[in-house]
């Protein structure tokens, strides 16, 4: 059994979205698998910006960031879902990880190099956007993909990081719609 920490980063949780079905999806391939899956809903969470080093240095924690703290510390799989905005994931997501991996918690700086303290952690990113999922690869490099493994994850020990691209999520044809839920679905029973 892994337990699965899933983040659902749509900044908007006034309606369904197709994140939410994707999130939905590897949940209940995950649980119907074996596993353990608890969920974050980012945009119900509290979030807030943080303004200073001062803040992200703050000893006292908001609730919400202690929570997933917790949550974090107690998964062995993350798994995040989120929109393409802008080429990269929302602010509000951003705000979140800034908040949530904090120095002590998720890195320690010592005075030659960085200690992660994430280690044994996977993780899995699931992004949607309208263009196809081609074009962001090869064109664009999938480069905001790259920069939140290798600079947010990895930075803190989180790896293996996998990646699962939805395009043209606009596209309502259900074929597509489908074809990604059932690989969400896939992916959440052979989480690891």
């Amino acid at each position: 059994m892994t337990r699965i920490l899933i983040i659902q980063g749509h900044p908007d949780n006034s309606q369904a979205h197709f994140c939410h079905a994707l999130a939905q999806s590897y949940a209940k391939g995950a649980r119907d698998a074996g596993h353990e899956v608890e969920v974050i809903e980012v945009a119900a969470s509290g979030v807030t910006c943080l303004r200073s080093r001062a803040e992200w240095q703050a000893e006292e924690l908001p609730e919400y960031v202690a929570c997933a703290q917790r949550a974090v510390a107690a998964a062995d799989h993350l798994v995040f879902v989120y929109p393409l905005w802008l080429g990269t994931m929302p602010a509000l997501l951003k705000a979140w990880l800034e908040q949530v991996l904090r120095e002590q918690f998720a890195f320690t700086v010592g005075e030659k190099s960085w200690h992660p303290k994430l280690k044994g952690k996977s993780a899995r990113i699931i992004v949607t956007m309208g263009m196809p999922a081609f074009f962001y690869r090869w064109f664009y490099f999938a480069h905001s993909l790259r920069s939140f493994e290798r600079n947010i994850l990895k930075f803190c020990g989180i790896r293996p990081v996998r990646w699962t691209v939805c395009g043209m999520v606009e596209d309502k044809r259900s074929e597509r719609r489908l074809a990604y839920l059932a690989e969400a679905a896939s992916d959440g029973a052979a989480a690891s």
